[in-house]
């Protein structure tokens, strides 16, 4: 399939729901007020969740930013564009946990998903907690966390998970193999969080110059397999969350590539 063509499709596909497909959330912002699900034993049975990150953090944000409607949205559009078995919930929703980075439950998840980590302390317990999830083969996807504070703040916070002499932080081109592993992605692009986009009428990077360009970065074990990515100066996750709501220019400008994006990230980790 032709570059185009890919895209076509993940627009089509993301756009126009199946009829037995399970709902969009959207939240309008609201999500601070919803209840956490975390993980419990049973809820693991071999199906793929969206398992995210609980963490200490010491400002505003943090673990949260983007709850639930990034979970929930990526999980309906992951069951329509592959063949990714899906837990469902008593609903018939997705079925997405929120794992302390401590709780040995984390194991479980072969993927896990972090976002907004500018604030983050990671206590003792959950960088080692973080450290053996990675070095038994999980995979950590980082994302939306802006401007030259947060990136010092993360790289402190993941050296005492990684030691960067052991394990450096890398970048991420286009010839990776994750950057085409269903659908071909030219570039990371930047995308804000909704509310910005609107205020500033289209402008992308929330920090001004201190965020101007997008990273995308990871670390590999020793054996070279890639465990922990990471996606700087842009709100990936975004692109899920607010796809039903309006501006629906948001959507048209943004959301079929972070689906592509996302997509190929879970089926990388989840075959690597």
């Amino acid at each position: 399939m032709s570059r185009r063509s890919a895209w076509t499709a993940v627009l089509v596909v993301v756009a126009v729901s199946a009829v037995c497909a399970q709902d969009i959330w959207v939240g309008g912002g609201r999500s601070s007020g919803f209840r956490a699900r975390f993980a419990t034993a049973p809820d693991f049975d071999g199906s793929f969740q969206y398992c995210r990150a609980f963490y200490t953090s010491f400002g505003r944000g943090g673990w949260r930013t983007d709850y639930p409607g990034a979970d929930n949205n990526f999980s309906v559009r992951l069951a329509e564009l592959t063949r990714v078995h899906i837990k469902l919930d008593e609903t018939r929703q997705p079925h997405h946990v929120v794992v302390p980075l401590s709780d040995p439950l984390l194991n479980r998840c072969p993927m896990l998903f972090m976002e907004d980590i500018e604030t983050a302390q990671f206590t003792p317990a959950e960088a080692e907690g973080l450290r053996e999830f990675l070095l038994k083969g999980g995979f950590l996807w980082v994302d939306d966390y802006w401007g030259s504070f947060a990136w010092d703040n993360w790289v402190q916070q993941i050296g005492r998970v990684l030691p960067p002499q052991e394990y450096p932080l890398v970048d991420i081109d286009r010839k990776h193999p994750i950057m085409r592993t269903l659908y071909d992605v030219p570039n990371i692009p930047q995308v804000p969080n909704i509310g910005f986009w609107a205020r500033s009428a289209g402008e992308t990077s929330e920090r001004g110059y201190d965020s101007a360009q997008v990273y995308f970065r990871g670390i590999h074990d020793a054996q070279g397999r890639l465990m922990v990515l990471i996606s700087h100066n842009t709100d990936i996750s975004d692109t899920w969350e607010r796809e039903g709501e309006e501006p629906r220019s948001f959507f048209d400008t943004f959301s079929p590539r972070g689906y592509a994006i996302g997509v190929n990230v879970v089926i990388y980790a989840m075959s690597h």
